[in-house]
């Protein structure tokens, strides 16, 4: 893979994280409440899905930050891996099998990031402090 091809990567899925993360912090409460009722009847527990409707917003908005700044990147497609594995399973515990397909593709990019970080150019991870 050339750097360049993974700079878009590391862009495209940065941009979707962070959009994700920055139009459901604003309206935390309304998303929070839009996922419990989600998730009414499942197999989840509403113990388990507020935090994580809670929380969820700042991760994808933190994890697009760090995407789109280089920063950690490396980290960063573990963490987004593993979120969206959280995500998948949630989904598939609503039956919302429409979704799926999104997650698997963000997932996918997360894997490439991760995979091909030694491409990574453009970004705070590339700054040497030494002289």
């Amino acid at each position: 893979m050339k750097s360049l091809s993974f700079i878009f990567i590391r862009l495209g899925v940065g941009i979707s994280m962070l959009g994700h993360g920055l139009v459901s912090i604003p309206k935390i409460s309304n998303f929070s409440s839009g996922m419990v009722d989600s998730f009414d009847g499942s197999y989840l527990p509403e113990f388990i899905v507020v935090p994580f409707s809670f929380v969820l917003p700042f991760l994808e908005f933190l994890l697009g930050l760090m995407l789109l700044l280089g920063w950690h990147t490396s980290m960063a497609g573990i963490l987004g891996g593993v979120l969206m594995l959280f995500l998948m399973f949630g989904t598939s515990m609503i039956e919302n099998w429409g979704a799926l397909p999104s997650q698997m593709i963000h997932l996918l990019f997360f894997i490439l990031v991760y995979e091909f970080n030694d491409k990574n150019a453009w970004a705070i991870d590339c700054i040497s402090l030494k002289k």
